[in-house]
């Protein structure tokens, strides 16, 4: 299965999140399928979002797109770093 992994800074975790939550609608229809939210421990505004995707092709269309672009800056996303990813394995221990 695909899957994306983003980590980036956010000016404020509030603000993005809405912002976030209001992208849901176009994320699930350019192939995101399901996510999770996480934090640092040490820095409420440092976020990572990994998420599983209908594609790779499609992720990568999706959040290279000026439409995405533009929504990360009106969100305050600092230089995210965006690793795509083919799993290989997963288990339940």
């Amino acid at each position: 299965m695909p899957h994306v992994l983003i980590i980036h800074e956010v000016e404020d975790y509030r603000t993005w999140k809405a912002i976030f939550d209001q992208a849901a609608s176009i994320r699930k229809t350019a192939g995101e399928i399901r996510y999770q939210l996480l934090r640092y421990d040490t820095d409420a505004n440092r976020i990572v979002h990994f998420s599983e995707w209908s594609s790779l092709d499609q992720a990568r269309r999706f959040f290279e797109s000026p439409e995405l672009v533009e929504i990360r800056k009106n969100a305050g996303v600092k230089a995210p770093d965006f690793l795509y990813l083919h799993e290989i394995e997963h288990g339940i221990l």
